[in-house]
């Protein structure tokens, strides 16, 4: 125990310091005087000199704002210092947000005459909810009428009255005495006692967050900074750590080369070059540090080992994101700010919107609250912004890293969807050689909660691997909502049951299993439409408040009763963003500038006009194929679509809440909206399995018990109905197989060893490969081969025996033309696509066709073999029992013309041996 506690109370020799500030309040200034005074640079660059140390970015410099967080290193009395230097507009608060995660302490730059701004209200917040210990600088003092009297009256106002004028010297600290006895007890007992604190209380005080030291001066003068240095290092406590290994990622960004940078701190242990970093995320992987460079502004060193403590960049991480945490490191948690405005992303005419949309995830790398996203419907792709200043600096940047030209369409507001009241969802996935069932219990959480999942299912009924796995397939997509397409929130997602199959289940079944039961759910339940929310501070002459009251009242506001501070008036509340979004501008207008209004995301309330907001945003859940709601089920050996209002009366499991009848509304005749508990019960016996399957496959008479349901049968196309419902589904008659020609031949080492000496070879082999297994499969088979480089070339579609061979046209890619055909013939009838592009795989999977890999295939391939080969070639059991007796007609004579053929060849070969 000795040992171990000496372990833990070794000190860090590297703090890690945070600067912070509104926009125009003068943090970049403040960091040249540091490393000015610190010895760090010779001379202290200027911002509207545009020579400054740290913005080094052209946008920066041109515009006078950090845009960019980044770092520099400096020593101050034989104390090591890393600074982060974090973008105060407001539009790049989310990188901003991403470096309170590893700071030690943070300074708040605020500016003198403006006094404290909105934003800083809420920077206070975050370094609140973070607990991050703060010390002020309060800038720009050398400005007419600045008193240091007023400014501690508005920070305690409106940051709290733990802010104290530190800026005295300390050896005359019975100044401040009586202030420091009133943070906390400790201090308040030392005060009564001794008529005096002692520093290490003051120094726990500050790290505890109970005081707030404060500095006055003027840093573009140079004025009060380095008091603020001197201060600062007296009353700081350096933090300890542990000998295992943990870091935290914080920020992903890209060298001048292209190199891929991982930043972060290193939270215990050590890191040396060429160590293994490991995931802590759930299966998270393994990567190797290939070079650790420590940073100052643009230039860097090479380290070989770092400990704990520092701020470095990694490179050969390929899978870190930013929040990730490394060894003994948790996961960071969810960002509290987030955009709230949606924007559609305008692509010059000609452009590979799929290549484009890759390049730009590269971006969300560096920025994940972007939330790139393709829409398949639209073929559009939208980002996540804060603001304009913001879409000016992306348009700048993926000019200079891509050379391209690109506009941001008209913004709209992020909505997001929950539900109301708790409801089981199914899913059900089981093709031919796949199952998988998955359920739910999905209940509405408070507001701001997020998402939470669970397990509470017994390992009798699901063994702990498949429970694992369900969850790790929980946690790692954004789910949609059904109303708008929204991303979901605040609900609790519980596994209360799921059957697997000990020869057909795979990982993969169950992944689409857990994504249609919440889906399911979400069509079963009464979903709740959730928009972005302000809270505000509106402070306007009293002649005015009339005006303000009538105008939060029409913007749906709630608002305390005004209070009155002299000739002024504040009202305190929350309106939504879609309505208050603009309301600064007129507040300017009618107040005549003498209003302010200060505005800060709440989170997310009950939209305050959903039924116009879904009618606009006229989303079809049902034809979201990439987010399917219903399930997949098994008869005959063929898989059929089960819509999501009838999968209760096909699950194989009984359900933990049971259905209650409920008399059905107008506009959703087809929806059931509520239910209630009951028990649950597991998988009983052997003879309980054969019921299962008796419903699945038959029984052999042709019937299937327990089916509660309506089938007609009609020109081929099979129609699942439920009472009130006329819902048609594909034709799963006819099975569609399309084939990515040269993608199989370059995946498969037998046929890509054929393509290296010729490539003719290769495709006749891969035909007649796949017109052997067309025949025993009777599917419609398109073998798709790539011609977009043949100039002038029209594309051609040619039958060879039984399959059809297409050829694209000039400029027209094998992917491009298996999407199109999926898009036509996949809500018809049942199609598969055989690829190992996995980008062509998502595409095509949330087309809703079906994927099958390059080596899926080719077991495919061999498993047709092997069973025409031991089941219908010439063979007898020894009973006398002939060829293709218990065939059907027509694929038994499809054999003998094969038995046929080849006899006539080794006739014509005696032939020409006696000749």
């Amino acid at each position: 125990m000795q040992r171990m506690e000496k372990r833990m109370i070794e000190k860090s020799e590297n703090l890690i310091l945070g600067i912070l500030a509104h926009v125009d309040a003068g943090k970049t200034t403040m960091a040249e005087g540091l490393l000015y005074y610190s010895g760090t640079i010779r001379k202290p660059g200027r911002v509207d000199h545009k020579d400054t140390y740290l913005d080094t970015f052209e946008m920066e410099r041109a515009r006078g704002i950090t845009i960019f967080s980044k770092q520099a290193r400096f020593t101050w009395k034989n104390q090591r210092y890393t600074l982060l230097d974090t973008p105060g507009h407001v539009d790049f608060s989310a990188e901003m947000e991403r470096t309170l995660q590893v700071l030690d302490y943070a300074i708040l730059v605020i500016s003198a005459p403006d006094g404290v701004q909105g934003h800083d209200i809420t920077l206070w917040n975050l370094l609140r909810q973070y607990r991050i210990p703060v010390f002020l600088f309060v800038n720009k003092m050398d400005m007419p009428g600045m008193k240091k009297e007023k400014v501690l009256e508005n920070l305690h106002k409106y940051l709290d009255d733990r802010c104290i004028d530190f800026s005295k010297t300390y050896n005359r600290k019975e100044e401040i005495c009586d202030e420091l006895a009133m943070c906390n007890e400790e201090l308040m007992q030392q005060y009564l006692e001794h008529q005096e604190v002692e520093l290490k209380t003051v120094k726990k005080a500050i790290r505890n967050r109970e005081v707030f030291p404060c500095y006055f001066g003027s840093a573009l003068r140079l004025e009060g900074v380095e008091e603020f240095m001197n201060g600062l290092h007296g009353l700081v406590q350096l933090p300890k750590y542990g000998e295992e290994f943990g870091a935290r990622v914080y920020k992903i960004s890209r060298d001048s080369q292209g190199n891929r940078l991982t930043h972060m701190k290193i939270t215990g242990g050590k890191l040396r070059v060429k160590g293994i970093l490991e995931s802590s995320q759930k299966d998270g992987g393994k990567e190797k540090a290939d070079q650790i460079r420590l940073y100052s502004g643009t230039s860097h060193e090479l380290a070989e080992v770092v400990a704990a403590g520092e701020i470095c960049a990694v490179t050969g991480l390929q899978d870190s994101q930013a929040g990730m945490g490394y060894g003994a490191e948790p996961e960071g948690g969810e960002p509290m700010l987030e955009p709230v405005l949606s924007y559609q992303i305008c692509l010059p005419k000609g452009c590979d919107a799929h290549g484009i949309f890759l390049k730009l995830c590269q971006l969300e790398e560096e920025e994940p609250q972007l939330h790139i996203v393709w829409d398949e419907h639209t073929q559009e792709i939208s980002a996540k912004v804060m603001g304009e200043v913001q879409i000016e600096v992306l348009k700048k940047l993926i000019h200079d890293r891509y050379d391209l030209d690109i506009e941001f369409g008209a913004g709209s507001i992020t909505y997001k969807e929950t539900i109301a009241e708790p409801v089981e969802g199914v899913g059900h996935f089981e093709p031919l050689r796949h199952y998988a069932e998955v359920h739910l219990l999905m209940q509405p959480l408070e507001r701001g909660s997020g998402l939470h999942f669970s397990a509470q299912c017994s390992e009798d009924v699901l063994d702990r691997n498949w429970q694992r796995l369900i969850l790790t397939h929980l946690e790692e997509k954004k789910y949609l909502g059904v109303l708008t397409g929204s991303e979901i929130t605040d609900m609790q997602i519980t596994l209360i049951a799921g059957k697997a199959h000990q020869k057909h289940t795979e990982g993969g079944d169950f992944r689409q299993a857990t994504y249609r039961a919440v889906r399911q759910g979400l069509k079963m339940a009464k979903s709740i439409l959730l928009e972005p929310v302000y809270q505000f501070r509106l402070e306007i002459p009293a002649e005015n408040v009339g005006r303000a009251m009538s105008d939060l009242t029409r913007m749906n506001g709630e608002f305390q009763p005004p209070q009155t501070d002299g000739e002024t008036a504040i009202l305190t509340g929350s309106a939504p963003v879609s309505l208050m979004r603009d309301y600064q501008k007129e507040v300017i207008a009618y107040s005549r500038g003498r209003g302010h209004l200060f505005c800060t995301l709440k989170g997310y309330e009950v939209c305050h006009n959903q039924e116009e907001v879904v009618s606009q945003m006229a989303y079809d859940a049902e034809a979201d194929l990439e987010n399917p709601t219903g399930s997949i089920f098994c008869a005959h050996g063929a898989g059929f679509v089960v819509p999501w209002n009838e999968v209760y009366d096909y699950m194989h499991l009984d359900g933990i809440l049971a259905k209650k009848t409920a008399e059905e509304s107008e506009e959703e005749p087809a929806r059931r909206t509520s239910a209630v508990y009951a028990t649950s019960r597991g998988w009983g016996d052997d003879s309980e399995l054969e019921e299962i399957f008796n419903r699945t496959y038959g029984n052999g008479n042709g019937e299937r018990s327990g089916w509660r349901r309506r089938r007609t049968e009609e020109r081929g196309v099979r129609m699942v109905t439920a009472p009130g419902s006329s819902i048609q589904k594909k034709t799963e008659e006819k099975e569609y197989l399309l084939v990515d020609g040269y993608n199989i031949i370059f995946a498969i080492p037998q046929l890509k060893e054929l393509a290296e000496i010729n490539i003719d070879s290769a495709r006749s082999k891969l035909m007649d490969l796949l017109c052997n297994y067309q025949g025993y499969k009777k599917n419609t088979l398109i073998l798709v081969y790539d011609a977009y480089k043949v100039e002038g070339g029209i594309g051609s579609v040619e039958k060879y025996h039984n399959i059809h061979v297409v050829y694209t046209k000039e400029a027209e890619t094998a992917d491009q033309y298996i999407e199109k055909t999926v898009h036509e013939i996949g809500k018809k009838y049942h199609v598969t696509v055989a690829t190992s592009d996995a980008l062509e795989q998502k595409i095509i999977w949330g087309a809703g066709a079906s994927r099958m890999s390059a080596n899926g295939l080719w077991e495919e391939l061999e498993l047709v073999r092997k069973e025409i080969q031991e089941q219908y070639l010439e063979q007898t059991n020894g009973s006398g029992r002939k060829l293709f007796q218990d065939l059907n007609p027509e694929f038994a004579e499809y054999l003998e013309e094969i038995r046929l053929g080849k006899k006539t060849c080794e006739e014509k070969h005696n032939e020409k041996n006696e000749i």
